[in-house]
């Protein structure tokens, strides 16, 4: 259902374009945002981000601009990245921190985990890490604070938890910066056939360690498919790109799927989680 708080922005949207509005769908997916599909007489459709969950509302106005900066960035790469269209950081028209870009075809099928699949997905990983802009985005945010080594209640491997701690608390290895797209994996990229005709979701843009996009990646090819299916695209990525594999990144992204304390947990499901395990151990293995 469209919230009628929503006809402010989509006004805007239509203004801003020159193109009147004919029709709003709300799109799934997305933790931060509601995200509408926009048609318009003219055919070319957009996508309206208003960034309206807790807590990235708070910081709406700078993801918001973090985004529509690197849809500028990237047209001139083979990334194939929505183009931004037009902003309202502070949301003084649209009522929410707003980015408004273009729509491209394609749709979501994040339980792809094909040979196929993973090597285009691992293909353009490597593409997305060879883009080169200046300045470069901001420094990566970990999202495994302290605050989250807490050993899961339902976990029967404690031990594989607080080795995971005890490897974070070492503090992070030496990394050469590198473009991130930050929260790469299969929900966030469109599908036509085998071919991907989209990524999507540039809020989190940094520079960081290659690794931790491929970490992030297979992190999320893991709950949803296990642990072979992460492990065959890591191993993609390597042969595709000559990186070698850093499992430290691994163990980072695995525990930042963790809640913080009284925080907002990832609705992952049990075999999402369980299976989340399986493959922290396994990279656990890794690191010897």
């Amino acid at each position: 259902m469209i919230d009628e708080a929503d006809a402010a922005a989509i006004a805007w949207a239509g203004q801003v374009l020159g193109r009147p509005v004919s029709g709003v769908t709300q799109l799934t997916g997305g933790m931060t945002s509601r995200m509408l599909r926009l048609s318009h007489d003219t055919g070319d459709d957009s996508v309206l981000r208003l960034i309206t969950e807790e807590p990235w509302r708070r910081d709406g106005a700078e993801l918001a601009r973090r985004e529509a900066t690197t849809q500028q960035t990237l047209v001139a790469s083979p990334v194939p990245a929505p183009r931004s269209l037009a902003l309202d950081a502070h949301g003084r028209q649209a009522g929410h921190a707003a980015h408004l870009m273009s729509w491209l075809p394609g749709e979501r099928d994040a339980m792809r985990g094909d040979p196929a699949a993973l090597r285009a997905m691992a293909e353009l990983l490597g593409e997305i890490h060879e883009v080169r802009v200046q300045p470069m985005p901001r420094e990566f945010q970990s999202w495994s604070l302290p605050s989250k080594w807490v050993v899961p209640d339902w976990s029967d491997a404690s031990g594989t938890w607080r080795r995971a701690f005890d490897v974070l608390a070492a503090g992070d290895p030496p990394w050469e910066p590198c473009f991130l797209q930050r929260d790469f994996g299969p929900h966030n990229l469109l599908w036509t056939g085998d071919r991907i005709t989209g990524v999507v979701d540039w809020v989190e843009t940094s520079t960081g360690p290659a690794w931790l996009d491929v970490a992030h990646g297979a992190s999320n090819l893991a709950l949803r498919n296990g642990t072979e299916v992460a492990s065959r695209f890591s191993s993609a990525y390597v042969d595709l790109t000559g990186r070698q594999p850093e499992p430290y990144w691994d163990v980072l992204d695995v525990v930042g799927f963790l809640p913080d304390p009284g925080g907002r947990v990832m609705p992952l499901g049990a075999d999402g989680w369980r299976r989340l395990e399986e493959h922290l151990a396994r990279v656990l293995t890794e690191l010897g």
